[in-house]
């Protein structure tokens, strides 16, 4: 008997070693191109391959380095285009082992922690090893249980610039990519909100890298977001495909074929990050899922239409009712969560005014004034926005701000510019930062 496993063993071994010698031959790739990007936790690595292989990587201290090794691959590309200066890599190396492997070495200003794998080709697409290098002081996505409800706190708005990175999302006339149109609106609506007391806006990517649709809808979750919108520009076969939709989740299937294209294409996004959508999150379809999807469904809806609405003043709607469709980055069980495309980046007016910095900010303007809308008439409780709306009858104070105007504070109380004039015996719509004034009963 122990014979017998000794000589299994060995054809085991001969075995291994058989595939081992045949591999480099199946696999025998070029590295064509490398390119970099830095998130705010990690710097995302990818080189873009003529074929599948197979890698190993290993970690060095003292100093700090990343190895990365590839059997049977010829690096055609080199490294001097690539930004290091923001990121954890300090110099990145290369040599040829056993007169056929690759071999990178990067070397690093800190501890790192490493996570690869591999995206087959698609399309016109090139196979990819991704490396991702995690600061070291970077950790999961922690949730806290919401303390208590406090008092007059802010609503707080995720958006979500979609793509970024090595995913530029849809193309327009001129190379345009709608990573970088969806991030300059982010940053927009952002910067609109920042404006208008009782809300704190969060950009879920606010640079040029990629997030997962899982990680994003995590981090709103981390930040107990009330909103979560995904901003994104939409693409067509045909240029003549024009007009902005917004769209909530369903559970039933997509409410027209050209909401479950859009979603489709959406949900690839993430076999370009690098993870599969097949995860535990389908899981969250049982019943615990439908209870608490309802309530912020209905919400999705509501505010959709709001902004639906305000969108409706500034371009042509593709779909004058919010549409429904399976996103992923809309599955948050707890967060109502819509989805805008701005316009059709495909359709080459759209394209321009979606390019300019004018357009970008009527549209951050609607998106911000429907989600207002829809939150002035259901606040949540516990927010500035709700203790405003219980004390209504009452005069309140108000101390001005930089960028304040009367017009602008009249407005946003509900009340007229002459109402508070008279309110504070101000003979002209003058006002000066730190003036304290008394806003009248609406």
């Amino acid at each position: 008997m122990m014979r017998f496993e000794l000589r299994l063993k060995t054809a085991s071994i001969l075995l291994g070693a058989g595939l081992f010698l045949l591999s480099p031959l199946l696999q025998a790739a070029n590295v064509d191109s490398v390119r970099l990007w830095r998130a705010p936790d990690h710097t995302r690595l990818v080189l873009d391959l003529s074929g599948p292989v197979e890698h190993k990587i290993i970690t060095l201290a003292n100093p700090h380095r990343v190895v990365i090794d590839i059997p049977a691959t010829s690096l055609l590309a080199g490294f001097g285009d690539l930004r290091l200066a923001n990121t954890t890599i300090t110099q990145i190396r290369s040599g040829v082992r056993n007169k056929r492997d690759l071999r990178l070495v990067l070397d690093m200003k800190q501890q790192v922690k490493p996570r690869s794998f591999m995206l087959k080709a698609s399309g016109k697409n090139n196979d990819r090893l991704v490396v991702d290098l995690y600061d070291a002081d970077s950790g999961e996505a922690t949730f806290q249980v919401a303390p208590a409800a406090s008092i007059k706190r802010d609503i707080i708005i995720a958006i979500d610039a979609g793509h970024g990175g090595e995913d530029p999302g849809a193309l327009g006339p001129g190379k345009l990519q709608e990573k970088k149109v969806v991030l300059a609106i982010a940053r927009k609506v952002a910067a609109d909100l920042k404006k208008k007391p009782g809300y704190k806006p969060v950009l879920i990517r606010n640079g040029d890298y990629y997030v997962g649709l899982v990680q994003r809808r995590d981090l709103a979750r981390k930040h107990q977001a009330d909103l979560f919108i995904s901003v994104h520009a939409d693409a067509f076969s045909s240029p003549k495909a024009k007009g902005s939709s917004v769209y909530a989740l369903s559970q039933r299937g997509a409410t027209s074929a050209s909401a479950r294209f859009l979603a489709q294409k959406e949900n690839s996004a993430d076999l370009v990050g690098g993870v599969s959508l097949s995860d535990k999150d389908d899981v969250l379809a049982g019943v615990l899922f439908d209870l608490s999807m309802t309530a912020s469904l209905d919400a999705s809806l509501m505010v959709g239409r709001e902004i639906l609405e305000e969108m409706d003043q500034i371009s042509k709607l593709h779909k004058n009712h919010v549409e429904q469709a399976g996103f992923a980055v809309l599955k948050s069980p707890d967060i109502p969560s819509i989805l805008v495309e701005t316009g059709f980046i495909s359709n080459p007016t759209e394209a321009r005014l979606l390019n300019t910095a004018s357009y970008q900010q009527k549209m951050a303007k609607s998106i911000v004034d429907g989600l207002v809308d829809y939150f002035e008439s259901h606040p949540p409780d516990g927010s500035l926005v709700a203790w405003q709306q219980q004390s209504n009858t009452r005069s309140r104070s108000y101390v001005i701000s930089r960028g304040d105007t009367l017009s602008g504070i009249a407005q946003r109380y509900r009340v007229s510019v002459d109402a508070i004039r008279r309110h504070n015996g101000m003979a002209s719509n003058t006002i000066r930062i730190g003036q304290k004034i008394t806003i009248p009963a609406s």
